[in-house]
């Protein structure tokens, strides 16, 4: 029985996850996994009538493991217990969600401080506590680190609660079974598939990568290169990002939308073209991980989009008058051939996951 529990504790810890899709006895290990945790495991005990001789949550998680494996109601007991304490959970918050909602619309503009990567007190440390020796040149720079702090909460703020509200749509379906013991790599359980949502934008470097080709050059370059054609130039020391932007002003500024829609429909092409061939763009997505995040998960993808300014695609993130339907529409014809399986590699290693995308577009 111990093997048992070794071998799935092996292939998790080793991001073996495909090995956990189509086998009963792996997926009891992940619900164990998701009822071991603080008071849960108590909880789940007593409803099930199971008394332990361990007392130490690594020691009853392999124990109730072993219990489990002769009991043969026990994915039912798991799956009861599971449903039960995911309603209690969002009872117990209390939050109301239309009034959330309508607070997400307070937020006007998605800016980090310090950067997307969570590293706040790095950024400040690195522009400021090492780089600043005058102290009243510090004290001027007050307004701006204010700024960051709030620039970081405000976004954070949004993206936390977008995502909550999104993950609730799925874990209130019926078929959805939360993973109330927040396991890494798993949300929940989707007609027993163990799933990892994954709610984003579309990826920018993609849209690179696939606008290259379509335009015959970087998207910069050809966009110099066309506005070089109307007498625009740009102004190479700036970023990549800035120069678009100017030059993109400078193009409408004198009427040359032309030249502007050409890439906007270039841009949209290489949407259609990924909702077309998902397999392409979900492999990429897993290939391209940051190393610190990595994970061979299965993924479900919400894809959201502003096809018309991708910029502003942080706004689709509380569009939820698009993104229910879509996720109710997925979730009501969801079946076991529903996950696409996809064979990557990373850092020279190869994997397999189970992952489809459900694209929200404006």
């Amino acid at each position: 029985m111990m093997a048992n529990f070794e071998k799935w504790d092996k292939a998790f810890r080793n991001q073996n996850l495909f090995e956990f899709n189509f086998n009963e006895n792996a997926l009891m290990w992940l619900k164990v996994r998701a009822v071991c945790r603080g008071k849960l495991i108590q909880q789940f005990l007593k409803c099930a009538g199971i008394t332990l001789t361990s007392s130490k949550i690594a020691e009853q998680n392999v124990e109730l493991f072993e219990r489990l494996e002769n009991m043969p109601n026990a994915m039912q007991l798991l799956d009861t217990f599971l449903n039960e304490r995911n309603h209690e959970w969002y009872n117990a918050m209390g939050i109301n969600e239309a009034a959330l909602k309508e607070d997400l619309y307070k937020v006007r503009y998605y800016a980090w401080g310090g950067d997307q990567n969570n590293s706040l007190d790095k950024h400040l440390v690195s522009r400021y506590v090492k780089v600043i020796s005058n102290y009243d040149e510090l004290l001027n720079k007050q307004s701006e680190i204010a700024d960051n702090a709030w620039n970081y909460v405000q976004t954070s703020w949004y993206n936390n609660w977008t995502s909550y509200l999104i993950e609730s749509l799925f874990k209130q379906h019926e078929k959805v079974i939360s993973a109330i013991g927040e396991i890494k790599s798993v949300d929940f359980f989707l007609y027993n598939f163990p799933i990892d949502l994954k709610v984003t934008f579309f990826p920018n470097q993609y849209m690179e990568e696939k606008l290259k080709i379509k335009l015959g050059k970087k998207e910069l370059t050809w966009l110099r290169q066309e506005a070089k054609k109307v007498g625009i130039t740009g102004d190479h020391s700036q970023s990549d990002t800035q120069q678009l932007y100017t030059l993109s002003e400078k193009l409408m500024e004198i009427g040359k939308n032309d030249i502007l829609e050409t890439l906007k429909n270039k841009r949209k092409e290489v949407i259609v073209d990924a909702q077309s061939d998902v397999q392409e763009l979900m492999t990429w997505l897993y290939a391209n991980q940051g190393e610190m995040r990595f994970g061979a998960e299965n993924r479900l993808f919400v894809i959201l989009v502003d096809s018309a300014n991708m910029n502003e695609s942080w706004k689709m993130k509380r569009a939820f008058s698009l993104i229910e339907p879509k996720v109710k529409n997925y979730l009501d014809n969801f079946n076991e051939q529903s996950l696409k399986e996809i064979n990557f590699i990373f850092q020279g290693k190869p994997y397999k996951s189970l992952a489809d995308v459900i694209f929200v577009v404006k």
